[in-house]
């Protein structure tokens, strides 16, 4: 029996059969997105988590929140080094043992982490949702990213779109569920959270089993009805049919070029979502706007609910446009309306104008989504299909690297301005904004160098043939 179900995880046994409808792939991505998603709600846990002694209040012995902080940040930095490391893997293996065995890591992080709580040692919440549940992570953000690509030949941002929104929308989901179920298991001697991990690690394994169960890979040669790789290259230049290998993408200088892009682009937009509610308060404080006129606490929060709703629109809006407009050039558009918007901040926060400050950061945030799931496709268009989530992966250690720089400098610079130089805290993110202009600036003159890979490059089975398919432009 259960050699029966591990054969049935082989890549061989999901090419899907003549006449499968590609539509019902979306789905099998969205949930396992969906799952993986909730790390960017896992802030609700950390302040029940510093009472898991005390229970009503912090015990001395409890931990403290710069402890559980680091949750995060290694869960972030395993999801990029993971997707790294099994890229190859994933293409060799097929995406549903890959899904499979991020379902796996992902939920079994949740009991592991249960079992910290229950224990106190935080070593082991560290392991659980640090680097298991983060292996889970990366494995379950590549694997249906790479199969949508090779089922959406003819609209591949759309497809990267449809997935990637899902895991910037999976913490509005994971949010709301996470507080419900902490309320119902609190007691006089549990504040609820090991229990919680119980369940959502049980809730996980079934949604992200479901996407294991039913995704589907195209057999080798299928295509959309009347669609043909040539008709895209009119539109889009940098479009190749040629492929590239992963071990080839990574010597070349389009991947560092677009390793920049994406770094410069999160590290604008990841800092922002770090702070952005004390950035609210800060800047439209009662000493600013006034009394009537100051953002509360809950306010704040709502203002960080409308930017995780903003990151998962941009997702699927600005991909599904790069299908239009070509991936260069909605990247593009990122840096310069991007760079626009940063600069204006300052002058928004001077004025007191609210409004303008929620409408400018939501576009900010929605390029910040739209930029995680336009790269695949970007990828695509210049190093084929063939081992495109193992270079997707490989390029995702820029977002652990924007993962760092991006808080460090909005953290850093701000505290430096106000403990140093005495700033008041609404004019201390002024620098910090026209910092993050420039380095946009800086993502579009790299955006601009990139050119088609050259063909010494593409495998030696099509070279030939698609070379000839290019433009003499881009040759």
């Amino acid at each position: 029996m259960a050699n029966t179900f591990f054969s049935f995880l082989d890549r061989k046994h999901t090419i899907a059969k003549p006449g499968y409808n590609r539509w019902l792939t979306p789905p099998a991505a969205l949930a396992i997105h969906l799952c993986i998603g909730q790390i960017y709600a896992y802030s609700v846990f950390n302040e029940p988590m510093t009472r898991v002694l005390g229970i009503a209040q912090s015990a001395p012995q409890d931990w403290k929140l710069t402890t559980l902080g680091w949750i995060f940040s290694i869960a972030l930095f395993t999801l990029g080094a993971s997707a790294a490391l099994f890229g190859k893997w994933l293409e060799r293996v097929g995406p549903r043992k890959a899904m499979f065995a991020s379902a796996l890591c992902f939920s079994g992080g949740f009991f592991v982490a249960a079992l910290g709580i229950h224990l106190h040692q935080i070593w082991l919440v560290y392991l659980g949702h640090g680097v298991i549940g983060g292996i889970g992570l990366g494995l379950g953000y590549i694997s249906p990213v790479s199969t949508l690509i090779k089922w959406f030949p003819d609209r591949p941002g759309m497809a990267t779109g449809m997935a990637i929104m899902g895991f910037g929308g999976g913490a509005m989901i994971a949010s709301p569920l996470s507080v419900a179920l902490m309320d119902h298991f609190r007691s006089v001697t549990s504040v609820g959270v090991a229990e919680t991990f119980l369940v959502m690690g049980a809730i996980y394994f079934a949604f992200m089993l479901f996407g294991v169960l039913t995704i589907r890979i195209p057999a080798p040669g299928w295509k959309p009805a009347g669609w043909s790789p040539k008709t895209g290259l009119k539109k889009q230049r940098l479009v190749t049919t040629a492929q590239v290998d992963a071990d080839t993408a990574i010597r070349t200088p389009q991947f560092y070029l677009l390793f920049a892009v994406l770094m410069l682009n999160v590290t604008a937009g990841i800092g922002v979502l770090g702070q952005a509610s004390v950035m609210i308060q800060e800047m439209f404080s009662a000493d600013t706007v006034g009394e009537q006129m100051a953002v509360s606490a809950a306010a704040a929060g709502g203002f960080v609910g409308l930017l995780s709703l903003f990151n998962m629109i941009g997702r699927f809006f600005w991909s599904s446009l790069s299908d239009r407009i070509g991936r260069k050039n909605t990247y593009s558009l990122f840096f310069l309306l991007g760079a626009v918007l940063y600069f204006s901040v300052p002058s928004i926060g001077n004025a007191g104008s609210i409004v303008l400050f929620v409408i400018c950061f939501g576009v900010i945030i929605s390029m910040y989504g739209g930029g995680f799931a336009t790269i695949p496709a970007y990828l695509r268009d210049l190093f084929g299909t063939m081992e495109v989530g193992a270079i997707h992966g490989r390029l995702l250690l820029a977002w652990s690297a924007a993962a760092i720089l991006g808080p460090v400098l909005i953290n850093y610079l701000r505290a430096y301005q106000i403990e140093s130089l005495e700033m008041p805290p609404a004019q201390a993110y002024s620098v910090t904004m026209y910092i993050m202009a420039g380095l946009l600036l800086i993502g579009l003159v790299c955006n601009l160098l990139v050119k088609p890979v050259s063909e010494h490059h593409h495998y030696p089975e099509t070279t030939a043939e698609d070379a000839a398919a290019l433009p003499k432009s881009d040759r």
